[in-house]
C-alpha cells in the first residue's frame, strides 16, 4: 500500500482531500498511470447526494472518479501492447476473464466485474493509478487527455447505438440533452442515424446539442414531444427512442415515439419503479433494449474521435485543479443548466 492524497468520499455528503493508503504493487499484465484529467461523473455526484446507487452503498471511505486519462509511467511484465510515456484512457471496469457473462462477450454484466468508484471499489481521483494493460487504451496523437477522459461516458453512447442496431438513414429521439443523452446523440448519427431530435427541458443544454450537424433540439417545456416527432416524421414515428433522462415521466407516453416495429432503448436509470404500457408495446411490436454501461467500445470509440468525426471537446464545460476537487462536486450538485461535462485536472502544471 502507498499513501496518496485523494478526493476520498467519506460517507453521504462529506467529501475530503486527505491521504489514503493505495494499492501501487505493479504486477504481471498491469500498468502504472499517472492521472492526468477526470471527469466528474453523474454516479460519483449520486453517491456524494445520496450515499448509494441501488444495491451500492458507500459503507466506508472511498476514493471518487472513474473518467480518466493520463500517462504510464511502469509496465509490468508480460505487457507488450503499453510503454512507458503512452498517452493512454482507461476502461474503469475489470470483470473475471473466466466468468460466464465474458466468455458469452457481455462481460459488462459480469457480476464479479469491478469498477472503479463503485463501493467498495477505489476511484482514481488521486496522482497514480495501477490497472491491467488490457483495459487500458493508447490515445491517438490529436486526442487530448481531456478528450481521453470523455471516453468513458461516450462508449455508453456508443453501447446504446449498437443496442438499437441502427440501419443507415435512420431517426433517432433522444429524452435527456445531459452529458449521456448527447453523447447517444453523437454516437447514433455516427453509427448511421440521418438526424436525431433530443428533447430537454432545459435551453442551454439544447444549444450546445444542437452545434453537431444532425441534431434537432426540440425544447419540451415548449413545445409537445410526442407532437413533435409526429411532424418530423409525417406521422409515422422515430425508428429508435433512447432514454437517456431517468424521468420515469418520460415513460409514460415513450410508446407514442417510435414507429411501429421501433426500439426504444433505456439508458437513464429511474430511481423509483416505472408505470409501463405494455399493451401500447404490443400494438406496435415494439423492441425493448437496455443499456448497462459498456463492452467492447474503446478501441470503437477512440478511432471515431482519432478521425476525426467526432468532436467532444463543445461538451468540457469547465476544468478544476485538483486541489478544488470539492468545489467541482459542488458545482455538479448544483446541476447549472448550462453544463455538461466538468472536469478535474490532477496537476496544477499539466495543460488541458
Amino acid at each position: 500500500m502507498t499513501k496518496m492524497r485523494a478526493l476520498v468520499l467519506e460517507k453521504q455528503h462529506d467529501l475530503k482531500l486527505r491521504e489514503i493508503d493505495l494499492p501501487m504493487d505493479v504486477g504481471p499484465g498491469m500498468v502504472k498511470i499517472k492521472i492526468h484529467t477526470v471527469g466528474v461523473c453523474g454516479s460519483d455526484v449520486h453517491y456524494y447526494t445520496h450515499g448509494k446507487i441501488g444495491p451500492f452503498v458507500v459503507n466506508a471511505p472511498m476514493v471518487l472518479g472513474h473518467e480518466a486519462a493520463g500517462t504510464v509511467v511502469e509496465v509490468g511484465a508480460g505487457v507488450t501492447n503499453l510503454k512507458i510515456g503512452d498517452r493512454v484512457c482507461m476502461e474503469p471496469g475489470v470483470p473475471d476473464p473466466n466468468s460466464r457473462a465474458a466468455r458469452l462477450g457481455m462481460y459488462n454484466v459480469d457480476p464479479a466485474v469491478t469498477f472503479w468508484a463503485t463501493p467498495p471499489v477505489h476511484g482514481v481521483l488521486t496522482p497514480f493509478v495501477v490497472h491491467p494493460a488490457n483495459y487500458t487504451f493508447k490515445l491517438p496523437d490529436n486526442v487530448s487527455f481531456a478528450e481521453g477522459a470523455m471516453v468513458e461516458p461516450f462508449a455508453v453512447g456508443m453501447q446504446a447505438a449498437t443496442r438499437a442496431h441502427i440501419t443507415p438513414g435512420d431517426t433517432a429521439v433522444v429524452l435527456g440533452a445531459g452529458p449521456i443523452g448527447t453523447m447517444v446523440a453523437i454516437a447514433a448519427l455516427a453509427g448511421g442515424c440521418a438526424r436525431a431530435i433530443v428533447a430537454d427541458l432545459a435551453q442551454p443544454k439544447l444549444d450546445i446539442a444542437a452545434r453537431y450537424q444532425g441534431i434537432i433540439p426540440v425544447n419540451i417545456r415548449e413545445k409537445n414531444i410526442v407532437s413533435e416527432v409526429a411532424r418530423l416524421t409525417d406521422g409515422w414515428g422515430a425508428d429508435v427512442v433512447f432514454e437517456c433522462s431517468g424521468s420515469p415521466k418520460a415513460w409514460e407516453t415513450i410508446a407514442d415515439l417510435p414507429r411501429p416495429g421501433g426500439c426504444i432503448v433505456a439508458v437513464g436509470l429511474p430511481v423509483d419503479p416505472i408505470k409501463f404500457d405494455v399493451a401500447g408495446l404490443s400494438v406496435k411490436e415494439l423492441r425493448i433494449e437496455s443499456v448497462f454501461r459498456y463492452a467492447h467500445q474503446y478501441d470503437r470509440a477512440i478511432a471515431l474521435m482519432g478521425s476525426g468525426r467526432v468532436d467532444l471537446k463543445p461538451l468540457i464545460s469547465e476544468t478544476f485543479s485538483f486541489e478544488k476537487s470539492i468545489e467541482a462536486f459542488d458545482r455538479a450538485v448544483e446541476a447549472r443548466p448550462s453544463d455538461v461535462k466538468l472536469q478535474i485536472l490532477m496537476d496544477a502544471e499539466l495543460t488541458v
